[in-house]
């Protein structure tokens, strides 16, 4: 399960696509592919060269100086011209069609820069460094640009080129766990999961031992999501101004972290509601108060239901003799929402468990347990009109 989780190349792509629609990375992607053109384009050159090339044809004294004049103005305008066009592409969606299609050929581009594919979005440097890569953008934008009649684009060669966004030199260490991850992460949550249960089962004082286990998790969760939170304050201005501004710094930040910081906020949610449970279910003298509450007032309901003739009858019988069965069965299947759905949220969690408890407390109103009374000859039987509940 955990090798699919990291190696889904649809689901990464749908968590970094969003990335083409925000100005901030539009603004970085313009900046950095026109510092690529005017490295391998000299845009004043070539407009010297086309004024020569009509001064040569033979214009007079007043016009050539007049050409010569203007050759800043005209260069700096085919420049301004070219940034244009490329600010438009890029905040075009076909930018973000060109974005996604090379996250996608990447084949995740987790997966690619963990491995070090040469074809991924996002390139790692034994050095540590991380990079986008602009050779697929930089193509398409030479197109855009000779479509509408910039010739001179087609001057722009095939352009290798990685910017250069982050320098971590634990970058080696991270590929390093990530590929140990992908090996053991099939089976080392369910290795977790049942040393969890172990530890609690073979306790002798198992409420408590829940409640310690899942209170130490919720815990470790909350020093993962404090790590992070003060990791998004210490990251960016560790790499701004250069290589990336503050503003797509902390978006590749929370961009990369997101998923993470999502499941890891559900998981602190779901250990605290366990925690509650065992406490609720222990021995303990505040639980025993509140619980004796609940079931007095399931019997208060089902005594003003019984009054109106609502009653479950043999239903209610049935059911209370599977009520341990029953109760297994819904948190089992609550524990199956949890467990098998991705990505876990925080919603999902809170409402998978807000039914669970709606259910058993219907369960506990529907049930009903046969009242005992004795018969004449000294035994016992059920009276048709008395409920003990």
């Amino acid at each position: 399960m955990g090798k699919v989780k990291l190696a889904d190349t649809t689901r990464f792509v749908a968590n970094f696509a969003p990335l083409a629609q925000d100005p901030a990375f539009q603004d970085f992607i313009t900046d950095k592919t026109m510092d690529v053109i005017n490295e391998h384009v000299d845009i004043k050159r070539l407009t010297a060269e086309g004024v020569d090339g009509i001064t040569n044809l033979g214009t007079g004294p007043a016009a050539t100086k007049a050409l010569k004049t203007f050759e800043g103005p005209i260069a700096a305008g085919l420049e301004s011209l070219i940034e244009s066009r490329v600010s438009a592409f890029v905040a075009f969606p076909d930018f973000a069609a060109v974005w996604s299609t090379a996250l996608h050929v990447s084949h995740a581009q987790f997966i690619a820069a963990m491995s070090n594919n040469p074809k991924a979005a996002v390139a790692l440097g034994s050095d540590g460094s991380i990079g986008i890569q602009l050779a697929p953008i930089i193509e398409v934008v030479k197109t855009t640009l000779v479509q509408h009649g910039i010739a001179f684009a087609s001057q722009i060669p095939a352009i290798d080129r990685t910017i250069t966004v982050a320098q971590v030199d634990a970058v080696p260490t991270i590929q390093l766990g990530y590929n140990l991850a992908l090996a053991a992460g099939s089976w080392l949550p369910w290795v977790a999961v049942l040393f969890f249960a172990a530890g609690v089962l073979v306790a002798r004082r198992r409420s408590m031992a829940l409640v310690w286990a899942a209170l130490l998790l919720a815990l470790a969760l909350a020093a993962i999501l404090a790590a992070a939170g003060i990791g998004g304050i210490l990251f960016p201005p560790s790499v701004s101004p250069a290589p990336l501004s503050a503003d797509v710094a902390s978006l590749l930040f929370s961009t990369t972290l997101g998923t993470l910081l999502a499941i890891s906020k559900a998981v602190l949610v779901l250990a605290v509601a366990v925690a509650i449970v065992g406490w609720f279910s222990g021995p303990f003298r505040g639980p025993r108060k509140w619980r004796g509450l609940f079931v007095s007032g399931v019997v208060w309901i089902r005594e003003r239901a019984a009054n109106h003739g609502i009653a479950t009858g043999r239903v209610g019988e049935w059911i209370y003799s599977l009520r341990a069965l029953v109760r297994a069965v819904v948190a089992i299947a609550a524990a199956s929402v949890i467990v098998f759905t991705w990505p876990l949220t925080v919603g999902l969690v809170v409402w998978t468990l807000l039914i669970a408890v709606v259910m058993i407390a219907i369960l506990e109103l529907v049930q009903k347990r046969p009242s005992l009374s004795k018969d004449t000859s000294g035994g016992l039987k059920a009276p048709a009109n008395t409920e003990v509940p």
